[in-house]
């Protein structure tokens, strides 16, 4: 486990004056985070509901397989246009962001490193079930999550390296290439049997899709209050970190959306970028984090990826809800236009033919 050379100034004349705010069996406490020591039930919860989980989210991978096309699939990656825009966001635009906004809220050394894991991560799996639900790109959207994960294994040291100098050794992360490496394999495998189901068997991946996506909606949100009772001993942090984590996903979301439509995509796959840019793979933050990071700082920034999973759970639902009350008024309007057109040809062709107007055009 690596260290990092901090000031603790802060910690110590923190510590008296906030020793009575933490529980008493709080393994570390100075008043800006109390971590609580792992029970039993804890660790046996933890490892049946990352099993659960993880076989619900392969399932999921798989359904959404079931709505890729292999002609589309492989366009993308021969004309890889909209690959390389949303390449350009996820790890241009967010470790940028991620360095601009530890800059201008002046955070601790450890928590903006933090931070910058966060923003160098790959996009996660969630953002294929969201891109599903507001009608995005799905073939570009599982090439872009395929892809980011797996240039990831480059990419991230090579931005953490770039953006973590003026704070730490960027030596002194531990990338767990495992993880990244089952992360990879847990998506590809899923959908290429999904993939290869929509091709041989379309009418029963329709029905496969249509079960698989209810069931990711419900898992997003499962995992968001699985992360609360696993996490539920160090919630009280730094308030800059909850700043951080609310703007840091509203950014990428909106930075994503843009440089796409700046690029010249289509409205719906400008949606699938941005969401893939905003929706970042938080399970990896945390392994890096507890791997790079002692006890004693991970007080300052435990939960930090679960406040930027919370949000980044939160602006997703509301781009979704935003584009479905927009589908249905343009779908009305759109309805309301034809008939009104159709009432106008009714009437002259009435004129036409001696005045008679049918029942029906009334």
């Amino acid at each position: 486990m690596q260290t990092y050379i901090l000031s603790q100034q802060s910690n110590d004349s923190s510590l008296a004056e906030n020793s009575a705010a933490c529980p008493a069996n709080a393994t570390i406490c100075d008043g800006t985070s109390c971590v609580l020591p792992e029970d039993n039930f804890n660790q046996t919860l933890s490892v049946v509901l990352s099993t659960v989980l993880t076989v619900m989210l392969a399932l999921v991978m798989f359904s959404m397989g079931c709505n890729v096309e292999i002609k589309n699939f492989l366009g993308h990656l021969k004309r890889p246009w909209g690959i390389l825009v949303g390449f350009l966001c996820q790890f241009g635009i967010m470790p940028l962001t991620a360095f601009l906004l530890s800059l201008a809220f002046n955070i601790l050394p450890i928590q903006a490193v933090v931070v910058l894991i966060m923003g160098c991560c790959p996009g996660g799996t969630a953002s294929n079930i969201i891109a599903y639900w507001v009608d995005g790109d799905m073939d570009l959207s599982i090439s872009m999550t395929t892809c980011s994960t797996l240039l990831a294994m480059g990419m991230m040291p090579l931005s953490l390296f770039i953006y973590t100098k003026m704070w730490t050794d960027s030596d002194a992360i531990v990338l767990p290439y495992d993880s990244i490496g089952i992360s990879l394999v847990a998506l590809v495998i899923p959908v290429s049997f999904g993939i290869f189901v929509n091709h041989k068997w379309p009418s029963k991946a329709k029905i496969i899709l249509k079960v698989g996506s209810i069931v990711g909606a419900v898992l997003i949100v499962v995992i968001a209050v699985v992360g609360g009772i696993l996490y539920k001993g160090s919630w009280i942090i730094s308030p800059k970190l909850w700043i951080i984590g609310t703007i840091f996903p509203a950014a990428g979301y909106s930075l994503g959306f843009l440089l796409a439509r700046i690029a010249g995509l289509s409205w719906h796959r400008c949606r699938t970028v941005s969401l893939e840019t905003g929706m970042q793979n938080t399970q990896l933050c945390s392994t890096i984090v507890q791997l790079s990071f002692t006890p004693e700082q991970l007080e300052l920034m435990f939960t930090f990826p679960l406040i930027y999973s919370i949000f980044q759970l939160l602006f997703a639902l509301l781009i979704l809800a935003g584009y479905r009350l927009y589908r249905r008024h343009r779908v009305k309007t759109k309805t309301d236009v034809e008939k009104t057109e159709q009432n106008e040809d009714s009437k002259s062709e009435a004129k036409i033919n001696g005045g008679f107007v049918s029942n029906e055009t009334k």
